[in-house]
């Protein structure tokens, strides 16, 4: 019997169906289109992201499809100085870029050998819940399960058949991104992956974004800085691109192919609800923004390995209902933040700044070459820095847990680590040595924060009463 039906099999869907078969939840996946598209979209993965993908053994076949690039930090506004995210403790300071199609074939790859069935090529056109459960209709198809979770993009049929608003800021552009190749370049095309500053240039009012990813071939995301918002739906033409690679990169640019295209725009939105009774909304179906800094991929991400361990533990009874509610309380703040740091981000960026934006990009260049802000702005981009409010006063509660050995979560539970022996061995705590900054026991929840620590002496009443524990020997 399907526990959980998943609908969207992108980054997010896929990463949340990964959790929950883990942990051995039957799990289905519905997904619209016939077949993954191979589009360069979203390949950035960031430190934190990178981090959880190692707890489940999933960053090394990513690293092994990534493109070569120099060894440079994420980027903040478009803007050229590298954040430094090597001052947050993590063994991958830098952004791994990785096709988006790429990162979708390793994650449904684990999800379909842990058991998962994903169906192509069904559309929904119906969605009903009640107390007990959820039916979805596809066609002449009906499927029920006790829970949904959508994670269908930004245009998610399921938030639109429940009728759910998507309040927030309309787009005020549409932009192209594609797939090209080159048949000649002029000398000003970047010819390796390095800081993002360097591979953008905007000339009378014409801005490209050009990503050499191998041989000919290039990703390319450009526009015409005043033009205004037009659908996003219209095709995107072969004289359009090349027109735009023309203006900016000169007559020696000769555009050779498209293999793909598709157009974006800048809208900023979020549902008011995580949850609606059954229904959970994740990735841009709860959350869309501009792309800057790389983060929207990321954040879907984050968000099924918040999710996915609360709905299988409530689904095996090993924790209360309203377990589920803190999956809302935890990742709402979140998606608002990012929605927050990519509007201020989109003022910045801004490919024909007025004289004001100009002085005041000049001067946030200056702030980013202290080391504090810049520390600050890198654990903001890349995740590191993130947390949640979690019971508990150790100040380590509710923070991602570092330097851990990765390989100890493989299994998707939590992991209960005692480095000063201070708990009772009826516990079940892994010994470990000593790591620096942690303090002597630390009990890990399976996205990597800490539900509960303590130094010598432990409060095991709050250790016990913790809803990660029972998940141990789960």
């Amino acid at each position: 019997m399907t526990e959980v039906i998943v609908v969207g099999a992108g980054p997010t869907g896929l990463t949340l169906a990964c959790e929950l078969a883990l942990t051995g939840v039957e799990t289905l996946v519905v997904e619209r289109l016939p077949a993954r598209i191979e589009q360069t979209k979203g390949g950035a993965i960031q430190p934190r992201t990178q981090e959880l993908l190692e707890l489940r053994g999933l960053l090394e076949p990513m690293r092994a499809r990534a493109f070569s690039r120099e060894p440079v930090g994420g980027n903040f506004a478009l803007l050229p100085v590298p954040l430094d995210c090597t001052a947050w403790d993590t063994a991958h300071p830098q952004p791994l870029f990785i096709p988006q199609w790429e990162i979708e074939e390793v994650l449904e790859e684990r999800a379909t050998a842990l058991g998962v069935e994903v169906l192509r090529g069904t559309p929904l056109t119906a969605v009903e819940q009640s107390d007990d459960g959820v039916v979805v209709t596809a066609g002449d198809r009906r499927m029920a399960a006790p829970y949904l979770v959508a994670c269908d993009g930004g245009h998610s049929s399921v938030r639109k058949l429940l009728g759910v608003p998507f309040p927030g800021r309309a787009g005020t552009f549409t932009a192209v991104l594609a797939d090209v190749r080159l048949s000649s370049v002029s000398d000003l095309v970047p010819t390796s992956l390095g800081q993002v500053s360097t591979l953008t240039r905007e000339t009378d009012g014409h801005w490209v974004m050009l990503v050499p990813v191998g041989g000919d071939r290039y990703r390319f995301t450009g526009g015409v800085a005043d033009a205004e918002e037009g659908a996003r739906d219209r095709p995107v033409t072969f004289e359009e691109i090349a027109e735009l690679l023309r203006v900016v990169y000169g007559e020696q640019t000769v555009l050779a192919a498209v293999d793909n295209a598709s157009r974006f725009g800048d809208a900023t939105r979020q549902v008011d609800d995580y949850r609606l009774g059954r229904v959970f909304f994740a990735g841009d179906a709860a959350h869309i923004h501009p792309p800057f800094g790389g983060l929207g991929l990321n954040l879907g991400v984050q968000d099924a390995f918040n999710l996915g361990w609360k709905l299988a533990a409530v689904l095996r009874d090993r924790a209360p209902a309203d377990l589920l509610d803190t999956y809302h309380a935890e990742r709402h703040p979140a998606g608002a933040w990012a929605l927050h740091i990519t509007r201020a981000q989109r003022v910045l960026a801004d490919p024909r700044p007025s004289a004001d934006i100009a002085e005041l990009r000049e001067v946030f260049i200056d702030l980013m070459r202290l080391p504090e802000a810049n520390r600050h702005l890198a654990g903001l981009m890349s995740g590191l820095a993130h947390s949640y409010d979690v019971p508990g006063g150790h100040p380590l509660a509710g923070h991602r847990v570092a330097g851990v050995d990765p390989s100890l979560f493989r299994t998707g539970k939590p992991v209960l680590l005692d480095f000063a022996g201070v708990l009772p061995p009826d516990l079940d705590a892994v010994r470990a040595e000593p790591v620096d900054g942690l303090p002597g026991a630390v009990l890990v929840r399976p996205d990597g924060y800490a539900a509960w620590a303590a130094d010598a002496d432990p409060d095991l009443d709050a250790l016990l009463a913790d809803p990660c524990l029972p998940l141990l020997k789960g």
